[in-house]
């Protein structure tokens, strides 16, 4: 699992990235984002009650994509916060290595739109 000084601690901070981030969508993930000046990533995953009412069933989501971040994490060095928003519950029987795919793809998108472009 991701450690907690990786992880949003407060509602504040989830509010600020939908507010002021980006939004990158995809048919079964989005990835809001917004840089930070805290020099390290943050992430945050966020799985409604409208894609699976089992709490279980939203914990379990929540913890693959944790995990999966914690293996992309030596990668992504960009100090900035991701807020990952879940719109279907294929995620939770999705094969792990397509949704480290999935993940990685969201996060170099989110570096090419942040970059400044010539």
């Amino acid at each position: 699992m991701l450690s907690q000084k990786y992880r949003f601690h407060s509602r504040g901070g989830v509010n600020h990235v939908y507010r002021a981030g980006k939004t990158i969508r995809t048919p079964v993930i989005s990835l809001a984002f917004v840089p930070n000046g805290r020099g390290k990533q943050r992430f945050g995953v966020v799985v409604s009650k409208k894609v699976l009412k089992s709490a279980v069933g939203r914990n379990r989501i929540r913890r693959r994509v944790y995990e999966a971040m914690r293996l992309e994490l030596p990668e992504f060095t960009y100090p900035m916060d991701c807020l990952f928003i879940i719109y279907s519950k294929a995620v939770l029987k999705m094969p792990f290595r397509e949704l480290r795919r999935l993940l990685r793809e969201l996060l170099d998108r989110s570096l090419t739109e942040l970059s400044p472009k010539h």
